[in-house]
């Protein structure tokens, strides 16, 4: 079953968790000195926050596969609504190594397909590069919409 997600920048991890931790009802399940991640089921999500990236607020949204055929679907899906894609393949994210590809919405706003495999001790590799990516993606939108590209939440 798929799992929806949220990445949240924000300014002060500690005051976040604190507030989110009341709010959910739950620990988080991971903790790391920049991140943190709540893996609820009652709503089914993995709620994350950062505070890697500029700014706050969202960072993007993404749906969590639980196996290769669920990702497999979601790939479908992101190509069927007729967006750019980017296949990122394996990598390593947010702590954790996964499988996952990006499409920007017709707004601009990102969004992730992934499937984890494995925990990480690291945040990520070539977050950089990906973002660039990403926002390239959110660049095409815009041109497709004839607008200017705004900052949006690939960073």
């Amino acid at each position: 079953m798929k799992r929806f997600h949220v990445h949240l920048h924000v300014d002060d991890l500690n005051r976040n968790i604190a507030f989110y931790s009341r709010l959910f009802a739950a620990e988080p399940t991971r903790v790391e000195s920049d991140y943190a991640k709540w893996m609820l089921d009652d709503p089914r999500v993995n709620f994350a926050i950062s505070t890697r990236g500029h700014g706050t607020g969202i960072d993007h949204l993404g749906i969590q596969a639980e196996d290769d055929n669920e990702l497999a679907e979601l790939k479908l899906r992101a190509q069927a609504a007729d967006r750019a894609l980017f296949d990122e393949g394996a990598t390593v994210c947010c702590y954790a190594k996964s499988e996952k590809h990006w499409v920007t919405d017709p707004q601009g706003l990102a969004w992730e397909h992934y499937r984890t495999m494995d925990a990480s001790k690291i945040f990520g590799q070539g977050r950089d590069q990906v973002s660039q990516q990403v926002q390239g993606l959110a660049t095409k939108a815009a041109e497709q919409l004839g607008r200017p590209a705004g900052a949006c939440c690939a960073r």
